[in-house]
């Protein structure tokens, strides 16, 4: 485990800037809107939901490593239309990013959204090179139930058997706040079709279940002051991948909380954490 600081007093200059948002399309405003070619709404499945975006880096050459981002928002709202400051992040270190949206509670629950995913990798296997991405160097990325869409296709292979791929799909992964071995709240117990009386979930909707050393490499990133998913998570994840002789680190950085980790991909914040730095590197390595 890496242990990052940054200064508090900053963090709070930042967060107030961005006092009374809560949702992140607000840092769409204070990024560039140029450097990237966008396709939108690429469709992967018949739903209204299962769409994607593809971000392609201006001067990039063909065959560029692909990034496909999953969002957060418990499970239940989000979109990727407000997730482009993510995207401009990663086609300015040269990568292709993918931002797909996928199917929410309560028009689903588990596993829906994860089935979701495989058919966004199956995709973006199948159709990337038409913009400029190599098939052969995908990686996922995903911050808080994002983090937990993308672990779980990582770990569980049979997401990714079960629309014809092969774990080796995916190269490395990056999580981002996630959630990977924990019991849900009152107000996500019905997204994993728990009742409401019920403390015990399905081990199937927990990562840790699944640590193994036969999956793709994972970096795990938490703020050190998550109030919304505790970074032990993270932590334990990566031991337990470790412990069964595979490739995993934990990086939690101080004085972050949830909001703050996935903050500091846009560009005017990226003094608050090393997080793009972290990202790109390791997927570069991997």
């Amino acid at each position: 485990m890496i242990l990052r600081g940054w200064s508090r007093w900053w963090v709070g200059v930042a967060l107030f800037a961005l006092a009374g948002c809560t949702k992140f399309d607000a840092l769409n405003a204070v990024v560039p809107a140029w450097g990237y070619s966008r396709t939108t709404n690429l469709t992967y499945g018949p739903a209204p939901r299962e769409a994607l975006d593809v971000y392609r880096p201006a001067c990039a050459r063909d065959a560029a490593p692909v990034v496909i981002f999953f969002y957060g928002g418990y499970w239940q709202y989000g979109k990727k239309a407000d997730y482009r400051f993510a995207a401009q992040a990663l086609t300015s270190q040269g990568f292709v990013a993918v931002l797909p949206d996928y199917r929410l509670y309560p028009q689903v629950t588990f596993p829906a959204f994860v089935k979701d995913g495989a058919l966004v990798v199956r995709w973006v296997h199948e159709n990337v090179g038409r913009f400029g991405g190599d098939p052969n160097r995908i990686d996922l990325m995903g911050h808080s139930a994002g983090a937990h869409i993308a672990a779980l296709l990582t770990l569980d292979h049979h997401y990714l058997k079960d629309v014809g791929l092969s774990a080796n799909a995916i190269r490395a992964t990056a999580g981002l706040s996630g959630p990977y071995d924990f019991v849900p709240g009152p107000t996500s117990r019905a997204v994993f079709g728990m009742k409401d009386s019920e403390t015990a979930p399905d081990p199937a909707i927990e990562p840790l279940h699944f640590a193994d050393g036969h999956s793709p490499p994972m970096l795990l990133i938490h703020g050190a002051e998550d109030q919304v998913v505790d970074p032990s998570n993270s932590v334990r994840l990566a031991q337990g991948i470790r412990a069964a002789g595979g490739d995993a680190r934990a990086v939690i950085y101080e004085n972050r909380g949830h909001v703050g980790v996935p903050m500091a991909l846009a560009w005017p914040f990226h003094w608050m954490a090393p997080v793009l730095q972290d990202v790109t590197t390791f997927f570069r390595q991997h």
